[in-house]
């Protein structure tokens, strides 16, 4: 049976003394815990309660909020498994910190502090769209507010995440044939917005890897919250849309920058635009050596939608790779800006593959442990929660130490602070956290009876 404890230092005193303590931990500095302990201090594991409605029974035991934090710092320690969320948090002056100690009197500590299939329960009572959407709403709602992050620049962009091909149970997947290999999984649709010398995943949405890029983020880009007048968004080929680029720009008042590809009559006509008026200038970003820019203005009438009549005026800035001779051509409706300011900001771009490197490689975005579409998008929600927690808080005066380094590498070069060890006590309904010297006193003070049950409890840690 679990237990949720409440603090009180003088009920666990009484049990102690009486030799009626049920549970014991020693808490141990851990990096993880100390960034879910900052996260909890500035407000925003507070507002995981308002990811998805508790749709549990009202005399749930255990804090909705709680089971999410749990989650999302086992995806932190790259622990992917249902298995592993009872052990997401594992310091024990944290759990007390967090308001939510627990203990379980029939299966122990050691064994976690609840069950998978209580886990895999409470997940099938959600829909895949309901945590998308959790997400979103908790980023752009809580988040943002709380931390006052403002993002002026945007970066739209998909990843294609891969499962077994054979495999037919993986719920809502697709197949695709593409250059004679065939793949199954899943498609990622990521915004992201550029705060000072980082960026927050503000928006995401989720479907079958058959699905085209646009197509799955069209609506997302149309009508998200986080687009504002002023504002850029940075895209790739796979976005190309002049009806997008219009509407963005009409509507809602947001620039586009986007390359174009070789074959279309806007790349050719800015191409010999450049080239016959030869004002070629070296490219700002100094390691392109080889590269050239030049501006090429008032190409729009080159690519026109269906309604020409609604078509806004693009300008573009080409790239001359000197070395290979070739050609590049990035365009924009902020018809203000230089072909040196285009290209800067279209550089801006890599910020979001390096994203994806990280959530692949290290942080395991496509480890699925399950074939259920609900535990999928939960693994999906909870590990970007996890990134997102964590480049908050390198953003904090804690964690600037750590600014512009990886999680992998931080994990690498961690020195644990040196700090008191905690002890934590449960009993009934109750718990509280001695320091490890105050509790070498109160052991001392006992009777030896009361000695020798505390002396088996810690026997098992």
């Amino acid at each position: 049976m679990i237990n949720i404890s409440q603090e009180s230092k003088e009920k666990v005193m009484e049990s102690i003394r009486a030799g009626r303590v049920d549970a014991a931990d020693i808490s141990e500095a851990n990096f993880i815990d100390g960034i879910i302990l900052k996260m909890h201090e500035i407000g925003l594991i507070e507002g995981m309660r308002e990811i998805i409605e508790d749709k549990r029974k009202p005399n749930a035991v255990i804090p909705l909020q709680f089971i999410w934090t749990l989650s999302v710092a086992a995806k932190m320690k790259i622990h992917t498994s249902l298995t592993d969320i009872p052990f997401g948090v594992t310091d024990a002056e944290v759990l007390s910190k967090l308001g939510y100690s627990l203990w379980d009197n029939d299966r122990s500590l050691e064994k976690g502090l609840m069950d998978e299939g209580a886990i895999r329960h409470l997940l099938g009572k959600y829909k895949q769209a309901e945590m998308i959407k959790g997400y979103n709403q908790y980023v752009q709602e809580y988040v943002f507010p709380k931390m006052s992050i403002k993002a002026d620049v945007h970066i739209l962009d998909c990843t294609e995440l891969e499962v077994e091909l054979k495999n037919e149970n993986y719920e809502e997947s697709g197949v695709i044939k593409r250059e004679g290999e065939t793949r199954r999984g899943y498609k990622l649709s990521t915004l992201r917005g550029i705060t000072g010398d980082s960026g927050v995943i503000e928006e995401i949405c989720f479907g079958t890897i058959k699905e085209h890029d646009l197509e799955l983020s069209r609506k997302m880009i149309l009508n998200s919250p986080m687009l504002k007048p002023g504002d850029i968004l940075i895209n790739d080929r796979g976005f190309l849309s002049r009806d997008v680029m219009n509407e963005l720009k009409t509507r809602r008042g947001v620039d586009t920058y986007v390359p174009l590809k070789k074959n279309m009559i806007a790349y050719g006509d800015a191409v010999s635009i450049s080239k016959a008026e030869k004002r070629w200038k070296p490219h700002p970003n100094k390691k392109r050596k080889t590269q050239k820019i030049a501006f090429a203005g008032d190409i729009g009438p080159m690519w026109q939608s269906e309604k020409p009549e609604n078509d806004v005026p693009l300008n573009a800035c080409v790239i001359w790779d000197t070395k290979d001779d070739e050609y590049y051509v990035f365009v924009t409706t902020d018809t203000v800006k230089s072909a040196r300011q285009i290209i800067q900001t279209y550089e801006l771009r890599p910020e979001i593959e390096e994203d994806y490197r990280q959530l692949k490689d290290f942080w395991r975005l496509e480890d699925f442990k399950s074939t259920k579409i609900n535990v999928i998008t939960y693994h999906i929600v909870c590990t970007l929660l996890g990134y997102l927690m964590f480049q908050i808080y390198v953003g904090t005066e804690e964690g600037s130490q750590w600014s512009g380094k990886s999680l992998p590498v931080i994990m690498k070069k961690y020195i644990p602070p040196e700090k008191p060890k905690m002890v934590i006590i449960y009993t009934g309904q109750y718990f509280t956290v001695f320091t490890f010297v105050e509790f070498l006193r109160i052991y001392a003070s006992l009777e030896p009876d009361a000695r020798l049950h505390l002396e088996g409890l810690f026997s098992l840690l």
